[in-house]
């Protein structure tokens, strides 16, 4: 498995998605307010870090893929801040719109003794991050896929990922059958994903997209009716669910072909783990290696990055000491 992750570095990943900057203030709370029935925050430090698609293309940097990356990020504080950051770890920035009027997406996180306290988020509406009515846009999208493996849409519901986009990137799959398109779904926006090769919703988006209701605390998780109606809908080549504390299910042909048990010692903190798990997965199938091993690879990454705060990407040498301490445990047949 060791060996399994040099040949990452060999693939070409173009992701395309919401980008938004991931802000985290650290402080403590040592008194309540005289002013409301709210904590007084003391805030320490601020820190950075790249939050949505621009995280699932830092995952990929980080396990030595060549990545670029396509989305929405103006000229203002915030995304001179991500540049800086996507920048920094060689990802290529495809499109920045030096025009842009609506800021960049930030998402701020109070974090007080290592417990989130709330979320503020700073955005505008969906239409204004769309870029495929840009003009130009097509031969940007051509440029941009010139020589990629594979393409992660990577959708968090901000106003990027469109029908219309995700129908034009898959008729550019049906003309280059060994181009790979893995989609992050969103439910919600009921955009139709047909025959993509890889989709990865976790567990709660996995059963709306089956039209599934929650089950009772006293029932079971119905994996097998949800992998079927999943593929009766969506007839992807590859789904892979993840399950939280229940690991991940890999899913071929409308039937569970495997199912692995998680790989997390110790949660901490899920933000980012399903952008782990599909660049992970998509880097390794992408590179040729098959689609159990790819899993393995995947599931080690989330448990590894799991068990940090915040938004955190899989860094490559503790998914090699991972693999190293699991060698015996890890059954690809």
């Amino acid at each position: 498995m060791l060996s399994l992750l040099e040949n990452l570095k060999s693939s070409r990943v173009l992701v395309i998605g919401d980008i938004m900057l991931d802000h985290y203030l650290w402080g403590d709370v040592h008194r309540i307010s005289p002013e409301a029935p709210v904590p007084v925050v003391h805030a320490t430090h601020d820190t950075y870090s790249a939050g949505g698609a621009a995280n699932v293309a830092l995952n990929l940097a980080n396990l030595g893929v060549k990545t670029s990356i396509l989305g929405y990020c103006a000229q203002d504080e915030a995304g001179l801040r991500l540049v800086e950051i996507l920048s920094g770890n060689a990802i290529e920035i495809v499109c920045i719109d030096d025009t842009a009027k609506a800021p960049t997406i930030i998402k701020t996180r109070v974090i007080i003794r290592n417990q989130q306290l709330c979320r503020i988020d700073r955005e505008v509406s969906r239409e204004s991050y769309r870029l495929d009515e840009n003009p130009g846009f097509n031969d940007m999208l051509d440029r941009a896929l010139d020589g990629v493996d594979a393409i992660i849409i990577s959708d968090y519901a901000k106003g990027v990922i469109t029908q219309e986009l995700v129908d034009h990137l898959m008729n550019i799959s049906r003309q280059r059958p060994g181009l790979l398109i893995a989609v992050d779904p969103k439910p919600s926006r009921n955009i139709s994903f047909q025959r993509a090769g890889l989709i990865t919703p976790n567990r709660n988006e996995a059963l709306e997209m089956a039209g599934l209701p929650q089950p009772q605390y006293d029932e079971k998780y119905p994996l097998e009716e949800v992998c079927r109606r999943i593929y009766a809908q969506y007839n992807p080549k590859l789904l892979v669910i993840t399950l939280g504390a229940e690991g991940m299910a890999i899913c071929q042909e409308g039937k569970v072909v495997k199912h692995l048990p998680t790989e997390a010692q110790e949660v901490f903190d899920v933000s980012g783990a399903g952008d782990t798990v599909i660049s992970t997965l998509t880097a390794a199938l992408a590179s040729g290696i098959d689609p159990s091993s790819a899993a393995w690879l995947a599931n080690g990454a989330a448990g590894c990055v799991v068990a940090h705060m915040g938004t955190v990407p899989i860094k490559l040498d503790e998914l090699q000491k991972w693999l190293i301490e699991h060698e015996d445990k890890i059954n690809v047949s």
